[in-house]
């Protein structure tokens, strides 16, 4: 299974340090790879925006990987939850992408492309840092995986 995250736009320096981090330590369990896509224009529509970035993250996604995408409208998992879904990913040897829209939402074109829509929650996330914590529970769930001392869960 190969992991792919595929977001809008790039990361501030100080984001893109610490989502570097959690991708190093992540690819010592999965194979994981990052795409960004170029923000659409601000002059345009929210509705225009989103198409076209729609089109970008479409273009940006394997042929035969399973989507999942990141929307408020999605399910929420614990990181319990997250590990399971990892583990049974691992066991159908299926790559993923994961999308993670940009500041205007996604398209409906990728909302259809998606078989899963995971959300982080009801909090209002700008989407650089949504990356940053998608990476880090991935890492996460990883470690609940192989029992490591990361992961402490609740007490």
């Amino acid at each position: 299974m190969q992991l792919m995250l595929v977001a809008v736009g790039k990361l501030r320096p100080a984001l893109r340090e610490v989502c570097d981090d959690y991708l190093r330590r992540l690819g010592r369990f999965i194979p994981i790879e990052e795409r960004e896509v170029k923000e659409a224009g601000r002059a345009t529509t929210g509705s225009l925006q989103r198409d076209a970035e729609g089109k970008r993250l479409l273009a940006a996604v394997p042929d035969r990987s399973d989507v999942v995408l990141l929307d408020v409208a999605g399910e929420p998992w614990t990181s319990e939850a997250l590990a399971e879904r990892l583990e049974t990913w691992r066991r159908d040897a299926r790559d993923r992408t994961l999308i993670i829209g940009g500041a205007s939402g996604v398209a409906p074109a990728v909302r259809e492309r998606a078989g899963t829509i995971w959300s982080l929650g009801a909090l209002t996330l700008p989407h650089e840092l949504a990356r940053v914590v998608v990476v880090e529970q991935l890492y996460r769930a990883s470690t609940i995986l192989r029992g490591e001392p990361y992961h402490r869960g609740a007490r």
